[in-house]
């Protein structure tokens, strides 16, 4: 009977947006240049990002783990992605997208290295289906590449979320699209995924988690986006969610300098934390252990174009996010600062310094769960 329900779950997001669009969508005939490409076509991606840290809190490492000891290793230089990817369209309607991130083999490499693996068809604006490993549409962050973030990686949330399936790279199926609503236009998003990571040989458990995200475009010549992010599921038997709202904005204050803003806000149940602890050492109820978090991430931009240098740009991150607010709470904090040089179109070269600088309410010894001032300086060159 619950699988009979899942099925019927499943097939109903997989239909609703084409059936909600079936009276207006039309074929759109091939343009000239359409008609002339021969498929299948090939686009070689590749992204490097080299890194110098240096931690400036006593006895904690560049990677943030603090070493009662004393032996922490506080310099280092460190490639933090070597990304090598392959988009091949084999039609108009149908791509294949591979993505590899060759620096993972630097340390273990069970369940990293391979990244994005999936394949998609796009029927016309209006619906699109993708199946395979992806990152599913679960915020901002998700529809963004870590080579053109405004700040040196992703935020705390987006991690832990990806620990807890919903975030990241996933293995599933996807219902993507964008219709109008009145003069509002609207892109939607509906994924159902095995919600524990990528690269796995198969499902955890018998559960599934089911999300969805709505991006209305409230104003064009601010950019203002406002999302709304939703998801339900089971894992291991127990009921899961998250939750999530944000805003994006883009103002152009003169010629050269403009200003974006991101704000975003994410809740769920944290059963990746609730299944790591001992069964002596958690209540009974999965519900207990919430996550929550909210960024803003302010960004000035301005214009140079001065022989190779692009643009200026300064960035300050401010994070606060609970791996478990309800029980065993210790909040932390994290600020970002960073001045980012461009060089080239679309961040074909970035130079980047700036500090990360972690704050909780109280700290455990010897686990990251420790207050640190990490200084960094990134160099980016992407295709």
């Amino acid at each position: 009977m619950k699988k009979t329900l899942l099925l019927q779950i499943i097939l109903l997001l997989f239909l609703m947006p084409l059936l909600s669009i079936a009276q207006t969508a039309q074929t759109q005939p091939e343009t000239d240049s359409e008609s002339d490409i021969k498929y299948p076509t090939f686009q070689f991606k590749g992204l490097l990002q080299a890194r110098y840290l240096e931690s400036f809190e006593d006895n904690v490492d560049v990677l943030g783990t603090h070493h009662s000891a004393g032996n922490a290793t506080q310099s280092s230089f460190d490639i933090k992605r070597m990304r090598v990817g392959l988009n091949t369209k084999l039609s108009k309607e149908t791509e294949v997208v591979i993505l590899v991130n060759l620096a993972d083999f630097k340390s273990d490499t069970k369940g990293k290295v391979l990244e994005n693996a999936y394949g998609k068809y796009t029927f016309n604006k209006y619906i699109a289906l993708t199946g395979g490993q992806f990152r599913p549409a679960f915020g901002i962050e998700e529809l963004v590449p870590v080579d053109i973030i405004k700040s040196f990686d992703f935020s705390n949330q987006y991690y832990e979320f990806g620990k807890n399936g919903w975030t990241s790279f996933q293995i599933g199926a996807s219902a993507t699209g964008a219709f109008d609503v009145g003069k509002i236009p609207v892109n939607y998003a509906f994924s159902i995924l095995n919600g524990n990571g990528k690269n796995a040989e198969m499902d955890k458990d018998n559960g599934k988690q089911v999300s969805t995200r709505w991006v209305l475009e409230l104003s064009k010549k601010y950019d203002i986006n406002l999302g709304l992010n939703g998801g339900f599921g089971k894992v291991f038997k127990e009921d899961v969610f998250a939750i999530g709202a944000d805003i994006t904005s883009d103002f152009k204050i003169t010629d050269k300098l403009s200003f974006d803003l991101q704000i975003e806000y994410k809740q769920g149940t944290n059963h990746n934390l609730y299944f790591s602890l001992p069964l002596a050492s958690r209540t009974p109820d999965v519900a207990d252990y919430q996550m929550r978090g909210i960024y803003f991430l302010p960004n000035f931009r301005y214009v140079v174009d001065y022989n190779k240098l692009t643009s200026l740009e300064f960035s300050c991150r401010y994070e606060r996010f609970d791996p478990s607010y309800k029980i065993d709470s210790n909040l932390r904090q994290t600020y970002t600062p960073m001045v980012s040089l461009e060089f080239g179109k679309a961040y074909r070269g970035r130079i980047e310094a700036g500090f990360q600088i972690d704050r909780f309410d109280y700290n455990v010894p010897d686990t990251t769960t420790y207050n640190n001032n990490l200084f960094l300086i990134q160099l980016q060159l992407r295709l």
